[in-house]
């Protein structure tokens, strides 16, 4: 689909999207876009190291799996 487009093509579309949104709205836009990407690649970051620490900390009891619930009700029926 898009193997037929070619450099003039893409020259064509980039003075268009110029046109419509102007090299100011276009920079803010690059701008928010990569504070975005870096933001979520630290958060992504912090959430790997914080993860592996928490893990350790904070591991509560395997549960008691001795009876099940249908079990349990009937042992309270009787």
């Amino acid at each position: 689909m898009f193997a037929n487009i070619g450099p003039v093509q893409l020259l064509i579309i980039l003075v268009i999207v110029l046109a419509i949104f102007g090299t100011k709205k276009l920079r803010t836009l690059g701008s928010d876009l990569g504070g975005a990407v870096k933001g979520f690649r630290s958060a992504m970051d912090e959430a790997e190291t914080g993860e592996s620490d928490k893990l350790g900390d904070n591991r509560q009891a395997d549960a008691d799996f001795d009876s099940t619930p249908a079990e349990e009700s009937r042992e309270e029926k009787t």
